[in-house]
């Protein structure tokens, strides 16, 4: 049997409602998890450079616990292993009229944890490259901790967090396929039940591909937009607006590819 290529193109162009649901949950699945991840990130990342030790080792410890573990084994451990230890099991809720069911919300907060030990990472590395110099500065014109934080600190680490932080989430998208093993209903899962019942494994594993391949050339091209517009004070003449953005990021021009190196 050789490759069905009137079945693939099928699939392609009319996917099926089950399919673009499924879909959807994986793209959701990574924007919920990433948000909950910088989120973890930031608090961690910040208490990597407490001036208490207490903090600074148990924020240390988390890192290297988490990191240590593989995604897969974090997330079997959430869904299965902590019901079959008596310790926690998650149950299907309702939220604004939608239905979470129990393995999404492990996957998401699975995916979260994981996630927030690279992003601690990524946000104690952004912090201690702004300059020391401008943190004490802005103290000397009598700005509080928190001043300093949010007018110095954080806007300029921003421009060193965003390259490191698009690549996470490039990868994150495709991490979600390993919810797959904890029963989410994510492409992956459906795909695998669909080459089950219709033989065409190869079509559909190459349909699936693709759809992965165009999510992260999506969010590629975005991420590049995004990081355009941070450093729109290095190029001569800065872009002002987001389609500016996206032109002076899609120039192939030589002074365009420095600018986005």
């Amino acid at each position: 049997m050789g490759f069905d290529w009137a079945f693939f193109i099928e699939r392609i162009v009319n996917p099926g409602a089950p399919y673009l649901s499924a879909l959807g949950r994986t793209v959701t699945m990574a924007v919920l998890a990433m948000v909950l991840g910088l989120l973890i990130g930031l608090v961690v990342g910040f208490g990597r450079l407490s001036r208490y030790g207490v903090i600074r080792a148990a924020c240390a410890f988390y890192v290297w616990l988490i990191r240590g573990i593989p995604v897969l084994v974090l997330l079997v451990m959430l869904f299965s292993g902590m019901a079959a230890a008596g310790l926690f099991r998650f149950s299907d809720i309702e939220l604004l009229g939608m239905k979470l069911t129990a393995s999404f919300q492990a996957a998401v907060i699975g995916l979260a944890i994981h996630e927030g030990a690279y992003m601690a990472e990524i946000v104690r590395n952004g912090v201690q490259a702004v300059a020391r110099g401008q943190v004490e500065a802005a103290r000397s014109l009598g700005m509080s901790s928190w001043q300093v934080t949010w007018r110095i600190v954080i806007p300029q680490a921003t421009r060193v967090i965003v390259p490191p932080f698009g690549n996470d989430f490039n990868h994150m998208l495709k991490t979600t396929s390993l919810a797959s093993v904890i029963g989410v209903q994510e492409i992956f899962l459906l795909t695998e039940a669909m080459s089950a019942t219709t033989f065409k494994s190869f079509e559909l594993l190459t349909v699936v591909a693709l759809n992965y391949l165009v999510l992260t050339a999506i969010w590629n091209t975005i991420q590049g937009v995004i990081e355009t517009r941070l450093r729109a004070h290095e190029i001569d003449r800065p872009v002002r607006t987001w389609w500016q953005s996206l032109v002076v990021y899609l120039s192939p021009t030589p002074g365009s590819t420095e600018r986005r190196a």
